[in-house]
């Protein structure tokens, strides 16, 4: 037979985002259900929207789709993970499996999920961006992001208020109905989500007018993110109970904060530790010198020794980033760099050959900067 094509049945392309997918099964789980759309065809076309939906709405199923090319791999049959109701970043729940096959094929045996049962919302990521200083120091802001919310009108089972859910008449509850097939081996047994109430196990008889019986909400939400000093480019930071609605009473989801470091125009950063070029002149690294150094923690003196090569690094102890995980600072490390002058005076161009003759050094040039040249090249030998 042949395979599905998920992306085909929500209409959108191969790369599209998670926001394009959520937007494209919003509008055709609204156009095919079957209480709003009587067509013949409407209830397949619904479960086979829904069906999509539940493997490319989940970055771990859709990730084992798009490996394997067949929707039995995504949601099973080549370790399918991820978790309908774990989010992209769960663990091994949300059923799936050998049980589910078992029970598909030959109608039970390996235990079937309580369609009733309270399930977790769907994990979310955003992603932060910060500037280099604000990673090092922290900071607290507030951000806003779209979910699905708990419906406040029918407090999420979907009824209109004053009214409540009831035991689908047509599985009793069971969200399956089975279904025999004679095949060459015999008479097969086979179970599908029950057509009334697809899967759930129970019947909205006056659904809720906010929601519309699907007991959840779009809802922009705000929340304030205290982020530790520290962090650093490709971290993330959990808050629980900030990310989807659940179902029959399940908890919220978690959100997933990634934070996008911009680098830094002067400094370069490797965990902890910054790392910092110190422009000093021909005559600051044979005399030595005082010099100021900028730190993430503000301008600091380093001295410079006499005869300090181009190249020699200092350390810096206690001004690089903070630890996380821990008390203190990283450190600094400042790396020397002996600067040439591309214009000298009369004066220097003098003194300079002096320097040299002084040094038993024969210089020929035309004055325009060699014997600096020379004199940086040997500073950076190093």
């Amino acid at each position: 037979m042949a395979e599905t094509d998920l992306y085909g049945v929500l209409g959108v392309a191969k790369d599209a985002s998670q926001a394009e997918i959520k937007k494209a099964y919003r509008k055709l789980s609204k156009k095919y259900h079957p209480d709003l759309n009587k067509a013949p065809d409407a209830a397949e076309k619904f479960k086979a929207v829904q069906d999509a939906y539940d493997v490319l709405g989940d970055e771990q199923k859709r990730s084992n789709y798009d490996q394997y090319g067949s929707a039995d791999g995504a949601q099973g049959g080549f370790g399918g993970f991820g978790g309908g109701q774990q989010g992209g970043f769960g663990g091994f729940g949300g059923g799936g499996g050998f049980d589910d096959i078992f029970n598909q094929f030959f109608g039970g045996g390996g235990g079937q999920r309580n369609p009733n049962a309270p399930r977790p919302g769907r994990d979310l990521q955003y992603q932060m961006d910060l500037k280099f200083e604000e990673a090092i120091f922290g900071k607290k802001t507030k951000i806003k992001y779209t979910r699905e919310a708990q419906c406040h009108t029918c407090g999420g089972n979907g009824a209109k208020p004053g009214t409540s859910p009831v035991i689908c008449h047509q599985c009793g509850g069971s969200g399956y109905v089975t279904t025999e097939t004679n095949t060459p081996l015999g008479r097969m047994r086979s179970q599908q989500p029950c057509p009334v109430c697809h899967g759930t196990g129970q019947e909205i008889k006056e659904k809720c007018p906010t929601c519309g019986g699907t007991g959840h909400t779009e809802d922009q939400h705000e929340v304030e993110v205290t982020i530790p000093a520290g962090v650093d480019d490709g971290q993330q930071m959990r808050l629980q109970g900030q990310g989807e609605a659940g179902q029959n009473g399940g908890g919220y989801g978690d959100l997933f904060i990634i934070f996008q470091v911009e680098p830094s125009k002067d400094f370069r950063r490797d965990g902890t530790e910054i790392y910092f070029n110190q422009d000093v002149s021909f005559v600051q690294a044979t005399l030595g010198d005082d010099v100021t150094v900028k730190t993430v923690h503000g301008d600091v003196k380093l001295k410079v020794p006499a005869g300090t090569q181009g190249g020699t690094t200092f350390r810096l102890k206690g001004k690089g980033a903070p630890r996380l995980r821990g008390n203190g600072n990283g450190d600094e490390h400042v790396t020397v760099k002996v600067v040439t002058p591309k214009n000298l005076n009369k004066g220097q161009r003098d003194a300079l050959r002096d320097f040299a003759k002084a040094s038993g050094e024969s210089v020929t040039g035309t004055g325009k900067g060699n014997l600096f040249n020379k004199m940086r090249d040997k500073f950076n030998e190093n």
